[in-house]
């Protein structure tokens, strides 16, 4: 499959979802390579295109600055939802990883997704092995809503190579030498080419290179 290809598949993937649902479809946003490719895309088919968004007190400073330079440079018709830190709980991230990402990231997905029925969400199958098999539609998802996963056959290179063409703004960590990105403690550079993408995800604990738990259940 070529890489144009790639794109006009995606789009028409997107552009049937809304058609069938006009008012009910958002798509979502964490602000990194593919969350905004996945998003020039959509806002190609419908240009104010509801976006949801769930953010940590962890993410990087630089992650948050870029989010709002996006927000203001597209019009985002966007919605945000982040939960401060609990105090009660230090260094969670380490201590139990999975029950740190069910607080600040799953749990607020689902308050996000009250009002729609569809979402579009910026996975793709050559990420590691926890996305290989995903779906380009799941019906129902963990959130018992539709979600449906455009990009799924882009490549990393085919993200850059999108970004590169279509002139998007990068989130400036990856210059620091990340590869994927979500919060700061959990999110570390790369080390060696023989890494895998998300190998660099809750690197030291029992989660390396996994889900937070927004997609996890989207494994058939």
């Amino acid at each position: 499959m070529t890489f144009l290809s790639k794109i006009k598949s995606a789009k028409k993937l997107i552009k049937e979802y809304i058609e069938k649902y006009p008012d009910r479809c958002a798509v979502a946003n964490s602000f990194g390579k593919d969350s905004m490719v996945l998003y020039h895309l959509a806002r190609s088919v419908k240009k104010d295109i509801p976006v949801i968004c769930v953010m940590t007190p962890f993410k990087f400073p630089a992650t948050y600055k870029y989010k709002d330079r996006m927000i203001k440079k597209y019009k985002m018709n966007i919605t945000q939802k982040i939960r401060e830190e609990r105090t009660d709980v230090p260094e969670w991230w380490k201590s139990n990883p999975n029950e740190c990402c069910n607080y600040y990231k799953v749990e607020p997905m689902g308050e996000l997704l009250q009002n729609y029925d569809v979402w579009f969400a910026g996975l793709r199958r050559d990420e590691g092995a926890t996305r290989a098999v995903m779906e380009f539609v799941v019906e129902p998802d963990r959130y018992g809503k539709i979600k449906v996963n455009p990009i799924l056959l882009f490549t990393e290179k085919d993200v850059w190579r999108y970004t590169a063409l279509y002139g998007i703004p990068a989130n400036p960590m990856y210059k620091q030498g990340y590869r994927s990105l979500g919060c700061k403690y959990c999110s570390h550079k790369e080390k060696s080419e023989s890494e895998g993408e998300r190998d660099g995800r809750w690197k030291g604990t029992y989660k390396r290179g996994g889900e937070c738990g927004i997609h996890s259940c989207n494994l058939k």
